[in-house]
């Protein structure tokens, strides 16, 4: 069941969410650099007809890839337990679930932003983002508190 924030429940989790998705990048970041060292020793290989491979490096940078590749996973299911939703890890982009009028859609906020000022409906995505306004403030809603 999804999770339902208010604007400042979304707000108040920015700073934590906001380390979490820096290291998510720099994980990927990692993984991938690792990943296109594994492929470039990977064609010297072909394209030397099975050179002479230092069999330790290779090793090492593929557990360095395996790790790193486990360590994103985990920090990506980490934001999610909090209930937000990554959308795009090379810009930072976050999503909050949320309720207007009735309906759901997402508080929208992307790494380097203060703070939460946008909002979409679920099938517009980030070029579908609005302004927050009066209305929306005066009309949205998270989890009801029993």
């Amino acid at each position: 069941m999804a999770r339902y924030f208010t604007l400042l429940e979304a707000e108040r989790l920015l700073p934590t969410v906001e380390r979490s998705i820096r290291d998510a990048i720099a994980l990927k970041n990692e993984y991938q650099e690792s990943e296109e060292n594994i492929q470039r020793a990977t064609q010297r290989i072909v394209s030397s007809g099975g050179s002479m491979v230092n069999r330790d490096q290779f090793r090492a940078e593929r557990a360095r890839s395996e790790a790193a590749g486990d360590a994103l996973k985990k920090a990506i299911e980490d934001i999610h337990e909090i209930g937000c939703q990554v959308k795009d890890l090379d810009i930072g982009l976050l999503d909050f679930p949320t309720l207007y009028r009735g309906r759901e859609v997402l508080l929208c906020w992307k790494l380097g932003e203060s703070g939460i000022g946008y909002w979409h409906g679920l099938e517009e995505g980030f070029r579908g983002r609005k302004p927050l306004d009066d209305d929306f403030l005066q009309n949205h809603r998270g989890d009801e508190v029993n």
